[in-house]
């Protein structure tokens, strides 16, 4: 079979030839229904940095997948031929499909372990069950997990694009009160479509609600310190966008107010299960 394989920085993929797989003990060979391209794709390219996490090349790309278990190895008989799976990409010894020593899914078949499996509902597309996989899971893990958004908790996302949008419309959908900011006025037009109680170009605009959780999946700098300066007292900002490297922020609200800042990246397969329909 032929795949689209990463080789070093600053080259394009290359359609090579390679094996088909073959599931050995604790392994399926899943069909590839539909593989995104994730940002993190084209920076591998892009930028020597991300050479490390590619120790043997030349390696087959793809870390957002959905597809159709086509062989089962010995040890994986909870799974069976035709079972319609998302593959939650990052492996419990730190490796991810597409990295390291696994291949992903920018070819026609891959393996996978328990490690990645997620039952994809028959109402779930193949194209949605592959973004879960990556965008939903990020999203989902920062504003659940990390943020721990609730029933009756008082949330802010700021940035309604990929991420934030279902950020925000999972934490609606728990119960949270959720308001959003964001700069593209045809963007807030989709407020009432996530659910939210509120939407402004800036988060500070909701510095009267009083709170607990703000995510940032834009992370301009000056949206992490808007955060700070909105969040009540022991509220706790979550950072998840990279749209720059560096913030500046006044502490006073930090300290005064007893403010926590975490990051958060991925998720988990566990997240995965959680995102997707019961």
């Amino acid at each position: 079979m032929k795949a689209w394989q990463f080789t070093g920085t600053n080259n394009p993929l290359t359609l090579n030839e390679v094996a088909e797989p073959s599931a050995g003990p604790g392994q399926v060979v899943v069909s590839v229904k539909a593989a995104g391209v994730c940002h993190s794709d084209v920076t591998a390219i892009d930028d020597a940095g991300w050479m490390p996490l590619f120790p043997e090349l030349p390696r087959t790309m793809g870390h957002e997948n959905a597809g159709v278990i086509t062989e089962v190895g010995a040890g994986m008989e909870h799974w069976k031929v035709g079972d319609r799976v998302g593959l939650s990409p990052v492996m419990k010894d730190g490796d991810a499909l597409g990295y390291g020593k696994w291949d992903g899914g920018f070819g026609p078949q891959l393996l996978a372990t328990d490690d990645n499996l997620v039952k994809l509902p028959d109402e779930v597309s193949f194209e949605l069950g592959a973004m879960a996989t990556d965008a939903g899971l990020t999203a989902y893990h920062a504003i659940m997990a990390v943020g721990g958004a609730k029933p009756g908790m008082k949330v802010g996302v700021i940035g309604l694009g990929g991420l934030g949008y279902i950020g925000a419309r999972v934490a609606a959908l728990s119960g949270a009160e959720v308001y959003g900011a964001e700069v593209n006025p045809e963007t807030q037009k989709l407020a009432g479509e996530i659910g939210l109680a509120g939407v402004a170009e800036s988060i500070t605009a909701f510095r009267d609600k009083n709170l607990d959780l703000i995510v940032d999946y834009a992370g301009f700098g000056t949206t992490t310190s808007a955060a700070l300066e909105t969040l009540a007292e022991f509220g706790t900002l979550v950072q998840v966008g990279m749209g720059r490297l560096e913030a500046t922020i006044n502490t006073y609200p930090l300290i005064i107010n007893q403010l926590s800042i975490k990051g958060s990246k991925s998720g988990t397969k566990e997240d995965l299960e959680n995102l997707m329909p019961s």
